[in-house]
Parts: C-alpha cells; structure tokens; sequence
C-alpha cells in the first residue's frame, strides 16, 4: 500500500481527462480513453490506430511512452486531486514484447508518494490478452503548493 497523504484529494474521471487531453494536445490525438478511475488505480486504452504502426506491424514505442507517462500522471492526480504542475521527472520503461496492432491498456499504481515526489509503475498488456508487453516506472514531482 502506497504512503498516501492525509486526507487525500480526488480528482473525477471527467475533470482528469479534460485536463489531460487540453493540457497535453498530443495526448488528445492519441485517442486515449480512461477504462478505470479510482484513487491510486487507472486503467487507460490507447486505441490502435494506423498513425501508431511502425515497420514490422507493431506499435512506435513513443505512443507507449505517452501512454506510461499519462496513465501515471493520472495515478497521481487520482490520490492528490488538480496539481496540474506535478511533472515527470524519470520515465523507464522496458519492452518485454512486441506489441501487435492492437488496443493497449495500461493499469497504474503508486509505489510510494510523499511531499514532493510521487513514484508509480505502469504495466501495458494487449487488450483482451495477460502477458506483460511493456513495464515502466517513473516519478513525478510535486510543486511546493501540495505540501
């Protein structure tokens, strides 16, 4: 269980989306869809789209890094409410797969949060599928107005 804040924030499905979506355009042309909001656990689709496919039938791996990186600022965003100036500060992620031309959905959780950092992971299967096709963890910072 993460170390979670005191009388933590949330913020709605809805308000986290038109955030998102504004906030980051590139993000919005994606298509990403939120599958699963609760505080601490999101679950976010990246549509296929023939604009993702790169050489050999499988997903760029920049459209899976825009889907770790916003599936865990939505993470953070569920347990602390609007910070729109929380900002990724490391991205890893590792491709145990090739993901085929298919939907991506990416679950995210909090490993551990305190005043000015937030650390999560980030796994992404094949709709409908179980196998792992890439993990990332990452950090984001917290602005001093969060204390």
């Amino acid at each position: 269980m993460p170390d979670l804040p005191p009388a933590a924030a949330k913020l709605y499905q809805a308000e986290f989306e038109a955030l998102a979506w504004a906030g980051v355009p590139y993000v919005g042309q994606l298509g990403c869809r939120v599958e699963r909001w609760a505080a601490g656990d999101v679950e976010i689709r990246l549509p296929f789209q023939p604009l993702l496919q790169r050489p050999g039938g499988t997903i760029c791996g920049p459209a899976l890094m825009a889907l770790a990186d916003i599936t865990l600022y939505g993470v953070v965003l569920s347990v602390l409410g609007r910070v729109e100036l929380a900002v990724t500060t490391d991205l890893t992620l590792h491709f145990l797969a090739r993901p085929p031309a298919a939907d991506v959905l990416a679950t995210g959780r909090l490993l551990r949060i305190s005043r000015r950092l937030a650390v999560g992971e980030v796994a992404m299967v094949t709709a409908g599928k179980s196998d792992l096709l890439c993990h990332a963890t990452g950090s984001y910072a917290l602005p001093p107005s969060v204390d």
